[in-house]
């Protein structure tokens, strides 16, 4: 064997081994690929029902919305005519109630004078001293 037959047997099995480790790579890569595709798929098939439900869900959300803001309308309208109704009940009876409570005050105070004279004077109820309240016999004994 010379030295040309020796370095082309060499780069045959040089070439054989690259060949094989090649086709090693290829077949992994390709089992890489249809793991990756199935995947792919296996997502596809459940993300898909999960957006048509988000979708529902923001449907039926923008649906309570509205509901809300119409009641919310609808409050501050009759918050709004229960001001104004407020509003006019109080200019509209609130003079006359002031006067016939004055008048009934004024009335109350007049014949309140006369009819009160067996009621004991205010000083003489009860007294407080330091934080104690004393009985007015006693109060008397103390003066006395």
């Amino acid at each position: 064997m010379t030295g040309g037959e020796v370095a082309g047997i060499l780069v045959a099995v040089f070439w054989a081994i690259l060949v094989s480790f090649l086709a090693v790579v290829l077949v992994r890569l390709a089992q890489t690929l249809k793991a990756t595709t199935k995947l792919v798929a296996d997502v596809t098939e459940q993300a898909v029902p999960l957006l048509a439900d988000a979708s529902a869900t923001v449907r039926s959300a923008q649906t309570q919305l509205d509901r809300v803001d119409a009641i919310a309308s609808d409050v501050q309208e009759v918050t709004s005519n229960a001001s104004a109704l407020s509003t006019t009940v109080a200019s509209t009876f609130g003079g006359p109630l002031v006067k016939v409570a004055a008048f009934g005050y004024g009335v109350r105070k007049a014949l309140g004078g006369r009819g009160r004279q067996d009621a004991p004077p205010a000083a003489e109820r009860r007294t407080v001293i330091v934080g104690r309240t004393v009985p007015s016999a006693r109060r008397r004994k103390q003066k006395g």
